[in-house]
């Protein structure tokens, strides 16, 4: 074998060719030699196709011609700009971590160059794709040649979810949580099939006053379902503007109890009102706890408490005076749109009977100025159980967060009834205050002369999301 060593090989004539070997002849190159090409090439199959850096992108940048990335879009959106277009050159994209679909990856036009024919720039939001983009000349710009997945265009995909109780109404899903847990999202969906989380999240009652006070306020209701056609009921006006774009994440959802039970005669004088249910939250949205109805023994202060429904203010003890007598304020802390009412005042003479604790919708009733006769519990929200919980049929329909009865020093017909949605009864002589109901958020109704204030309803949060169509 002959070795030639020369620092330059050029054609006898001026622009004339040189040969390398004759046909049939083999020309290696050995391993760690590296050809510049300062000029053009052709006859090499490199047009249509990208040498692959595999230095995985994260962040904005600027591709250079002939060249592939893998680009990972798990912390967000990444903006790619194109090389300066040149006939011939190449430029490869592909979903490293399968994310294009939650966060997109943009292509930006250089200067006026075209994107398939059109000044725009355009935007890659298929998960799991693999673009090979050429540009040919100035009146198309980049073309793509090349798509794995034989399109640009986005897939519909859903939310996939786990957590609380699973069951399906129609194309929806729906997850009841009646205690703590975790709504785990694996999928965040996207908008061409659904990324929207629909949700219902009420927290535990108030607990209902002792001795003919004021009822339990209902727990805060928040609620937002778009996807339900805006028909007649009592839920809707609480709706939210919108539902929860969906995340891969892991939720805590804590369900907010019910206020206990206050016993009578309390070991402890009351000086002000019962206690507060319990918050509920998912997510961004947390419902507060239903405020207690009033308990006090000093004819100074005998409001009811405040919280997502205020709890009942109570009537004027035998000794008269000149008390407050005031509902508890609901909608506290505030909240857009109101997660509850006011509850109703006690009443202002001497022997009448406590307010009724407010619920989501309606606030509670204000006692009668005389004759003892307690007050109603605010009426909750209606919704339709789209949203299937507690083993209500899909379809039918269901009030949340009811306020609790006021609680009668005199004997009526029957007991005096607690807000649709739970809202315990209050009592009267002979006659025990009944509790929220669970998982409803309801007020505990108040007791009778000498009765016991009742608990009030443990919450409940519901989530749905679309999962076909």
């Amino acid at each position: 074998m002959s070795e030639v060593k020369v620092n330059k090989i050029s054609p006898r004539t001026n622009c004339g060719t040189v040969q390398l070997g004759d046909s049939g002849d083999t020309i290696t190159i050995p391993a760690g030699v590296s050809i510049t090409n300062s000029g053009t090439a052709s006859g090499f199959g490199a047009t249509g196709a990208a040498s692959w850096n595999t230095t995985v992108k994260t962040g904005d940048f600027t591709a250079v011609a002939g060249e592939g990335y893998f680009v990972n879009t798990t912390s967000g959106a990444v903006n790619v700009t194109l090389p300066a277009g040149s006939a011939g050159a190449v430029v490869a994209i592909k979903d490293y971590a399968n994310t294009f679909d939650t966060n997109n990856v943009t292509l930006t036009r250089n200067g006026s160059d075209k994107i398939g024919g059109q000044a725009v720039n355009a935007t890659l939001s298929t998960e799991g794709m693999a673009v090979t983009l050429v540009f040919v000349d100035s009146t198309q710009g980049w073309l793509v040649t090349d798509d794995g997945l034989q399109s640009i265009a986005p897939t519909s995909k859903y939310v996939v979810a786990t957590g609380g109780t699973i069951t399906c109404c129609g194309d929806f899903k729906i997850h009841t949580f009646t205690g703590p847990g975790t709504f785990e999202v694996t999928c965040a969906g996207n908008s061409t099939g659904n990324n929207e989380l629909e949700y219902i999240v009420v927290a535990g009652g108030g607990q209902g006053g002792v001795n003919r006070r004021g009822g339990g306020g209902a727990g805060g209701f928040r609620f937002a379902s778009p996807s339900l056609a805006p028909a007649t009921y009592p839920g809707k006006p609480l709706a939210a503007p919108a539902a929860i774009t969906a995340s891969v994440a892991s939720f805590p959802i804590t369900v907010g109890g019910g206020a206990a039970q206050r016993p009578h005669p309390n070991p402890t004088p009351p000086t002000g009102f019962g206690l507060s249910g319990s918050p509920s939250t998912f997510s961004t949205i947390t419902s507060a706890g239903g405020g207690g109805g009033s308990c006090s023994s000093s004819s100074a202060n005998l409001v009811g408490g405040p919280g997502g429904s205020g709890g009942g203010g109570y009537g004027a003890p035998p000794d008269g005076g000149t008390p407050t007598l005031a509902g508890g304020t609901g909608n506290t802390p505030p909240v857009s749109p109101a997660q509850g009412r006011d509850g109703g005042d006690g009443g202002a003479s001497a022997q009448t009977s406590g307010g009724g604790g407010g619920g989501a919708i309606n606030e509670g009733e204000d006692s009668a100025s005389s004759g003892g006769t307690s007050a109603l519990g605010g009426d909750g929200a209606g919704v339709p159980t789209a949203f299937g919980s507690n083993g209500v049929p899909c379809g039918s329909f269901r009030y949340y967060a009811g306020g609790g009865a006021g609680g009668s020093g005199c004997s009526p017909a029957g007991p005096r009834a607690g807000g649709k949605g739970g809202g315990g009864n209050g009592g009267f002589p002979g006659s025990n205050a009944t509790a929220g109901a669970t998982n409803s958020g309801g007020g505990g109704g108040a007791g009778g002369q000498s009765g016991f204030g009742a608990a009030g309803g443990s919450g409940v949060v519901i989530i749905r999301y679309k999962f076909q169509n």
